[in-house]
């Protein structure tokens, strides 16, 4: 009867294996809500395009 104690700790063996991984993506997903709330601004998409005040309302350079 090995067999029947080598089937039980392959058994065993997987389960073991399957919650770690249970619990390696828990911290995973805990650790990326952590991550969010912290006091790192949200990023948002852009609308338009960006213009840098400083050249906003400056005459452009004339052409040669």
């Amino acid at each position: 009867m090995a067999t029947s104690k080598s089937t039980f700790q392959k058994r065993q063996k997987e389960m073991k294996r399957q919650e770690k991984q249970r619990m390696k993506a828990e911290r995973r997903a805990q650790k990326k809500l952590a991550g969010r709330s912290g006091d790192e601004p949200s990023m948002e998409p852009l609308n338009g395009p960006l213009i840098d005040s400083e050249f906003a309302n400056s005459e452009p350079e004339p052409q040669n």
